[in-house]
């Protein structure tokens, strides 16, 4: 159980910045898991090259991604909205791409690191119960984040509007508000929640260029369980997930490589059952 829910926090931050994204443009962004990876390298240089801790940098990483989310979508997304729905899959597909072998050239496949004492340390709550810091850290952050952006978009006038648009783009346009700007903000919240994923990422996982596919195919299994357009949604999918890998892990023989599978199949199984997922919705008027 410990286990699940510190999984569970961490599944829930590789998702929610996908899962904003797509709630608001209805684009699934396949980019998402190099933006993450961007993150978790500029958590590490920061690290090696100023001695910053990445919980520390996590806010000015966070503010990086933003603006390179914007700008991401002004220059690219943002010419293609009104286009056939195959070429923004493409367009975001190719982003990742570029965005993965920039940073090839620019810093090798070689496997990197952040180092902080807490990466290593666990407590003993007893002598079959170890919690490792690192992921306890992620699971409050995780928290922390998911409440602030249900905050933001239940009680700021930018959030209401984010959710009009969200929810019906021709009426949110008749009510005078700006839904390209609400749709480049959008991504640039969902970058900036990829970019401080990467920063936490930064000393649980190995970093490389290829990090990003991994995480990209779990956050997608995620929504589509947890239901495309729905935060709480996507927080329910990343806990059964964590849930349900956990369980096999520990209960069937050699479970730890058959856990890997279990993304896969739940996706099958709730593509049958309930296409839109556990909360989502059948669709969004245009």
């Amino acid at each position: 159980m410990v286990d699940s829910l510190l999984l569970g926090g961490v599944y829930t931050l590789m998702a929610v910045g996908l899962s904003l994204a797509f709630g608001v443009t209805r684009i699934i962004n396949f980019a998402h898991g190099d933006i993450v990876m961007y993150g978790a390298y500029a958590a590490f240089f920061a690290f090696v090259s100023l001695n910053i801790d990445p919980l520390l940098s996590l806010l000015f990483v966070a503010i990086l991604g933003a603006i390179g989310g914007y700008l991401l979508f002004k220059l690219t997304l943002d010419r293609i909205l009104d286009a056939p729905g195959i070429n923004q899959v493409l367009l975001t597909f190719g982003l990742g791409l570029v965005l993965q072998n920039v940073a090839v050239i620019l810093w090798t496949g070689d496997e990197r690191s952040t180092t902080p004492s807490y990466a290593f340390d666990s407590w003993f709550l007893s002598d079959d119960i170890v919690v490792a810091k690192g992921r306890l850290i992620a699971f409050g952050l995780a928290v922390a984040f998911v409440v602030l952006l249900l905050a933001w978009l239940r009680w700021s006038e930018l959030g209401r509007a984010t959710r009009a648009v969200s929810q019906n783009r021709a009426a949110a346009s008749l009510m005078g508000i700006n839904v390209r700007a609400m749709y480049a903000l959008s991504f640039g919240l969902s970058s900036s929640f990829g970019t401080a994923t990467g920063a936490i990422m930064s000393f649980l996982l190995p970093i490389t260029p290829f990090m990003g596919f991994p995480i990209l195919v779990k956050a997608f299994a995620i929504i589509i369980l947890g239901g495309l357009d729905s935060i709480v949604g996507t927080v329910i999918g990343a806990f059964l997930l964590a849930t349900a890998e956990t369980t096999i892990a520990y209960v069937v023989p050699q479970g730890i490589g058959w856990a890997e599978g279990v993304a896969f199949f739940l996706l099958v199984i709730v593509l049958i059952v309930r296409p839109t997922g556990i909360l989502g919705t059948v669709g969004r008027d245009a």
